[in-house]
């Protein structure tokens, strides 16, 4: 069994560097490493490949909401060169731009609401819908066939429920994990899915984006904050065991925690991702940069090998987020002797 799944990684990871490199050689020869950067960042417009002068693209939904104009919605499509799909100030539609940095802006510079369905929406969308089919074909499987051996999608979301469940939840929160089991197991399957799928081939880079991570950490930082119990607020304001005059210095440093913690979740999986692309679309670009056959090769090679890597790391960090939600949850609801504990 995984003899057949390295050999299926290695002929996938094979089969996106092909798709990829035919992608972007096109655009490549004003600048050969611009559609890096291109495909890290969020855009209104999502961009799968170019064929000479042909670019094959979705346009996006454009939706605004401002005080004298109200709601409004347009297309990406609106605020673009139609040849060359390039946006800027000069192509404004309706009082709106889209500027060469993927911004939308007002040409009077009144203020409004951004609003928009951009690329990573529309991923994360795609990722709400593969994960409710899947949940949905796995509870239709037990309600007609009962607590039989899994098939299908069965056979996909039991392992991870219960290895979730109990290696995870039971194990870092305690007597009271059941109450967390769903937000955790939510948690897993959405991060691991995000981060699967943003390896295909002109696919979003959802997990690779900031606001996405930062939206996870606050839920766990919320999660985590609304169900502290006594002693894990009398231990951030009243640390036992403390002297009163290090209190002043202690307690700073409890509050800066309940804050850096989050933070380290959100920016781990950040970093964590995007360093993944860049380095897989760095090798790409090595062999226009060079335009040699040693380079492509070699580019090859090492980009099959780091998108083998890269599977592995989707798991892991979706396994790491998880894990450190479930132990910063633990903490704030488990019951404990202080005496003990210092």
């Amino acid at each position: 069994m995984t003899r057949k799944l390295l050999v299926l990684s290695l002929l996938l990871s094979a089969f996106l560097l092909t798709f990829s490199t035919a992608t972007f050689a096109a655009e490549s020869e004003e600048d050969k490493t611009s559609f890096i950067m291109h495909h890290v960042k969020d855009s209104h417009e999502w961009h799968f490949a170019t064929f000479g002068h042909t670019h094959v693209t979705l346009p996006l939904p454009v939706i605004v909401y401002s005080g004298d104009q109200g709601l409004e919605f347009f297309s990406s499509s609106d605020f673009q060169n139609h040849e060359t799909h390039a946006f800027g100030e000069e192509f404004a539609h309706e009082g709106y731009f889209i500027d060469e940095h993927d911004h939308l802006g007002r040409v009077d510079g009144a203020s409004f609401v951004d609003l928009s369905i951009t690329k990573n929406v529309v991923m994360m969308f795609i990722v709400m819908i593969v994960l409710a089919s899947l949940a949905l074909s796995a509870a239709n499987h037990y309600k007609k066939n009962g607590a039989v051996a899994p098939k299908g999608a069965a056979a996909l979301i039991e392992p991870i429920v219960i290895f979730v469940r109990d290696e995870i939840a039971k194990n870092s929160i305690g007597p009271k994990y059941k109450k967390f089991v769903p937000y955790l197991i939510t948690l897993f399957l959405f991060i691991w899915f995000g981060n699967l799928l943003g390896l295909l081939p002109g696919a979003a880079n959802m997990t690779g984006n900031i606001a996405v991570t930062m939206v996870l950490a606050v839920l766990t930082f919320i999660i985590t904050n609304v169900n502290g119990n006594k002693d894990y607020w009398k231990h951030v304001f009243a640390t036992p065991g403390v002297p009163i005059p290090m209190l002043l210095i202690i307690v700073p440093v409890e509050i800066i925690g309940l804050f850096t913690k989050p933070f380290a979740l959100m920016v781990r999986l950040f970093v964590a991702i995007t360093a993944g692309h860049i380095v897989i679309l760095g090798f790409i670009a090595l062999a226009f940069i060079f335009e040699s056959y040693s380079i492509g090769i070699a580019s090859t090679l090492m980009v099959t090998f780091i998108n083998i890597i890269e599977l592995l790391v989707a798991t892991i960090q979706a396994y790491v987020f998880t894990l450190f939600s479930a132990m910063y949850i633990g903490g704030a609801v488990a019951e404990h002797a202080h005496d003990d504990h210092h």
